[in-house]
């Protein structure tokens, strides 16, 4: 089997789950693979010395940046040291960085490769946090705050901290197939594989929770019933406001419309029943409030550039050997 390297680049203030997330979805491939020599895994830093951790580990590396070799694949991750990162990273990233196969930034790494002018014309996300910070500083970066991960050519940036895994997990089913990524993934206890274009944050997670007594319990009844009655007059009638009230309410406290809310919240429980129940589209699209498998497949194509059948196909686990018949 075809040896590939993966050198991670370490500085002071590293993210440490940055780099020992995808570090493990590597080693664990080349175990579920069984083959040991499949990834040959090296961190580096500028002068070969030591360094902390945003969260005061010591990382100690195998080589400096200068002595080691072109790479497979480039990982850089990020953390604290990125906001201002050390001009002779940068350079080293801009000279190096294209050399790679892949090269690859977890979370505010992107920030790096920004610097280095590597993504200038591309698509490329970060962690939420710091995806105005890329946009302003970088403008010609095309920066799409939403998904989890961004792959544009040889290039590939990930939203924060755990989507490194999922990035990592991508890459070792390009390489190594789905079963092992599967396999990986069971291992580490995560889901194979979250797609790209999902979104940073849960329905719940990207609107602000509401303050107030009758909106939150309204929130929680749109999150238990997507398939109820959802219209702005329905949901008004619960929180006992009328519509323009309750609209307003709930736009002023959650920062989202109650349509965009519902919206959200249907396609997410239509995503999870896909990947995890056998109902057919046409039962979920019921049971999600879309009413037909077509209203469906609509807001599948808008939201994620998929039908429905396709998403399930992609990112449905295949059955154990254990399961089968």
């Amino acid at each position: 089997m075809t040896e590939r390297s993966v050198l991670v680049v370490l500085f002071d203030g590293v993210q440490s789950l940055d780099v020992t997330g995808p570090v493990e979805v590597f080693a664990g491939a080349a175990s579920a693979a069984g083959a040991p020599g499949a990834y040959r895994i090296r961190t580096a830093t500028l002068d070969g010395a030591p360094v902390r951790t945003s969260s005061g580990l010591t990382l100690v590396p195998d080589t400096s940046l200068a002595a080691a070799d072109d790479p497979d694949t480039l990982l850089v991750p990020g953390g604290a040291g990125t906001r201002s990162p050390d001009p002779h990273l940068v350079d080293w990233v801009r000279e190096r960085g294209p050399r790679a196969r892949r090269l690859v930034s977890v979370c505010t790494g992107a920030l790096v490769l920004a610097a280095a002018g590597l993504l200038d014309g591309r698509r490329a996300t970060t962690h939420w946090g710091a995806t105005g910070l890329l946009a302003r500083n970088h403008p010609a970066v095309r920066v799409d705050p939403d998904p989890i991960y961004v792959r544009d050519g040889a290039i590939s940036t990930s939203a924060g901290v755990t989507s490194g895994i999922d990035l990592a997990l991508a890459l070792v089913e390009e390489d190594l197939g789905r079963e092992v990524a599967l396999a990986v993934a069971r291992q580490l206890v995560v889901f194979l594989r979250r797609p790209g274009n999902q979104a940073q944050f849960s329905a719940q997670l990207a609107a602000q929770t509401a303050r107030s007594e009758p909106l939150l319990a309204v929130q929680s009844w749109i999150s238990e019933h997507p398939g109820d009655d959802l219209s702005v007059e329905a949901l008004a009638g619960r929180a006992r406001l009328s519509p323009r009230h309750f609209a307003r309410a709930f736009r002023s406290e959650t920062g989202t419309t109650p349509g965009r809310y519902v919206e959200r919240v249907r396609l997410e429980h239509a995503r999870r029943l896909l990947e995890e129940s056998a109902d057919g589209v046409e039962e979920i699209s019921r049971s999600c409030g879309y009413g037909t498998p077509e209203a469906m497949r609509r807001a599948f194509v808008k939201a994620l550039a998929t039908a429905p059948a396709e998403y399930r196909r992609r990112f449905r686990p295949a059955p154990s050997p254990a399961s089968l018949p």
